[in-house]
């Protein structure tokens, strides 16, 4: 696959994926990785939370890794809410599952990684935030609401 420029790379990513692991969700209201991955869910995204010392996030089943996930659900993509320095080995389990992307949320990059996922053929964006990325283009036309069909009541 041809690497997408930025500008079409984004909006590729939320029109066809949409079956989300989020790495690193908390189960707690406060936190920034549950308020996104609750906008996500609201906006007609499956939410696949991964995290070892969760049992459940936003009613569905938290898993302790991606590879776990992976044996139960089908994952396209994944948002990183990891540090920096932790992307490597994720970006190593994004490749091993078959995700199509990986998503490093704002404040979270990592050059190294990200060329890997790339060679590897998944599409990667890096220190965005997928909730305000996704308002941006759902303001501007470049999202498809079509696909969120049922979920303006969620």
């Amino acid at each position: 696959m041809t690497p997408l420029p930025p500008a079409e790379r984004m909006p590729h990513i939320l029109r066809h994926y949409r079956t989300i692991a989020v790495v690193g969700l908390s189960p707690h209201p406060h936190r920034a990785s549950f308020d996104v991955a609750r906008y996500m869910q609201a906006n007609g995204y499956r939410i696949i939370p991964v995290n070892p010392n969760a049992t459940e996030v936003l009613g569905e089943k938290a898993y302790s890794s991606l590879t776990e996930a992976a044996h139960h659900e089908k994952i396209e993509l994944v948002n990183c809410f990891r540090n920096s320095e932790d992307i490597p080995p994720v970006v190593d389990e994004a490749i091993a599952i078959g995700a199509k992307a990986v998503w490093m949320q704002l404040g979270i990059s990592n050059a190294a990684a990200a060329a890997k996922a790339e060679a590897a053929g998944l599409l990667v964006v890096q220190d965005h935030c997928i909730k305000i990325d996704h308002r941006v283009l759902q303001s501007r036309g470049l999202l498809d609401t079509a696909a969120r069909t049922g979920a303006a009541s969620a």
